[in-house]
């Protein structure tokens, strides 16, 4: 192993997807030299984006971002993104269901909401009962989130609308999702004012009030890998190193870090003040922190990390039955289909799909049904072909397929995951110097690993003896 001790970098960023590019952007800003370590072939991690000659921009992880963090828009100021924003149309907010077979639109007004046939007239009478609820006493101990919905709003709303919406954030199951970690908003609305829906609308009010930004649904012309790809080119250009795995983070007797790397064959050391670990929990688990052969983050190996495939299927206009007036269709599990859903892709931006042409994105996996998110390709294809056939009234050969699984896909916040949490705060306190973000601890949507990163790089900053 070859040493490199004299390198002027002083901080190491251990990942270099949006948390760990925003971090060492921010750092980079305040006059710190960082190094970005990244063990696959390019940044941005799922974040990851097709542009064809034709015409077809493919997102092949998230579709779209929400825009709802001061912190995020700032950092899109300062990288010039701002003014290259599109902003999803006001269709996206119409949402879809499959309910008996059929695609219903979700109501969007008090008079759409009597009229809706997605909900029978005694799920709709415990809305108005949960309005009216008493405050109670506070809930202390954590419950899964499709308990806390039950208690409040009864079971149709978690079958029917509960578990698809989960499954198309998480790709996960209510009844093991933790309400305080997966979906802390619920847990707070609750908590003050014993009412979810009088709680959210008080949280809705509270942002308002102090002057936070409405959220927008929002993307960039070249996709959403734009993002990292902006954070990169205004770092310098020998900061990152891609397909560098880090295997060990080693104290010195100085009171630094060795970072222990690996590309290839090759192998070497670098010396850092501070390291900022920015991974998924399983390369956090294998990662020997402070002495050889310590992994004290080796529980994280066991966070539930379901296997999701998507499949994109692009047509002729005139193939596709149904309008696509909205972001797309939830499959809740009690419809017995073989998709989690389908995002109507074409619809949210312009640029999505040649004239004439529109692009559907097809989910398929997750905990509920993790075999289906390691079909072969020509699986996935045939399913998502079908189901799109039987329910958006699609006909004919697509003009275009993408294929993409991602074997472990989503970090679940599970009931217990403040074990995991506790395992990384201890870690943290008993290694200074050694900071860790992104989704494990900090939410998994990519605002929330946007605004991670800008976390992560506050905290280093304010670190004793950081230069």
């Amino acid at each position: 192993m070859t040493s490199d001790s004299t390198s002027p970098v002083r901080i190491a960023v251990i990942g270099g997807g949006v948390t760990g590019l925003t971090a060492a952007y921010r750092l980079t800003r305040a006059g710190i030299p960082v190094r970005v370590f990244e063990a696959a072939s390019t940044i941005g991690g799922p974040v990851q984006t097709e542009q064809t000659t034709d015409g077809w921009l493919i997102e092949s992880g998230p579709n779209s971002l929400l825009l709802n963090d001061a912190g995020v828009t700032g950092l899109f100021d300062e990288l010039g993104l701002s003014p290259r924003l599109q902003v999803a149309g006001g269709s996206a907010k119409k949402r879809f269901l499959v309910r008996g077979g059929r695609v219903l639109a979700l109501p969007t007004s008090p008079v759409s909401f009597v009229a809706t046939p997605l909900f029978s007239a005694a799920a709709k009478a415990r809305i108005v009962r949960e309005v009216l609820r008493g405050r109670g006493n506070a809930r202390t101990a954590d419950v899964s989130v499709a308990t806390l919905v039950a208690e409040h709003l009864g079971q149709e709303w978690v079958d029917t609308a509960l578990q698809p919406f989960v499954s198309g954030i998480y790709a996960g199951d209510p009844t093991r999702l933790s309400a305080r970690h997966a979906f802390p908003q619920l847990w707070e609305a609750e908590r003050r004012s014993g009412s979810l829906i009088r709680g959210m609308l008080a949280l809705a009010k509270a942002r308002r009030q102090r002057g936070e930004p409405r959220a927008r649904m929002v993307s960039l012309p070249e996709g959403l890998h734009g993002i990292p790809a902006a954070l990169a080119a205004a770092l310098p250009a020998p900061t990152i190193a891609v397909g560098t795995r880090v295997d060990a983070v080693m104290r010195t007797r100085g009171g630094g870090w060795d970072v222990c790397w690996a590309r290839g064959a090759e192998t070497g050391s670098e010396t850092f003040s501070a390291v900022l670990l920015a991974l998924p929990a399983a390369a956090l688990a294998r990662l020997a922190i402070g002495e050889p052969e310590q992994r004290p983050l080796a529980a994280l190996q066991q966070i539930e990390y379901p296997p999701v495939t998507s499949v994109f299927l692009g047509y002729r206009r005139d193939q596709v039955r149904h309008p696509l007036d909205g972001f797309g269709v939830l499959v809740p599990e009690v419809e017995k289909r073989r998709i989690l859903g389908v995002l109507f892709s074409s619809s949210l931006f312009p640029g999505r799909a040649p004239e004439g042409y529109v692009g559907l994105t097809v989910m398929l996996g997750g905990t509920l049904h993790p075999e289906r998110g390691l079909f072969s390709a020509a699986e996935a294809i045939a399913v998502a072909r079908e189901e799109v056939g039987l329910l958006l009234g699609v006909t004919g050969e697509p003009s275009i397929v993408r294929h993409r699984s991602w074997p472990r896909a989503i970090p679940q916040y599970n009931l217990g995951y403040e074990a995991f949490m506790q395992s990384v705060e201890a870690v943290e306190n008993a290694q200074p110097g050694l900071l860790i973000g992104g989704h494990v601890r900090d939410g998994i949507a990519l605002s929330a690993c946007l605004s991670a990163g800008l976390a992560l790089a506050k905290r280093a900053l304010a670190q004793p003896n950081r230069a």
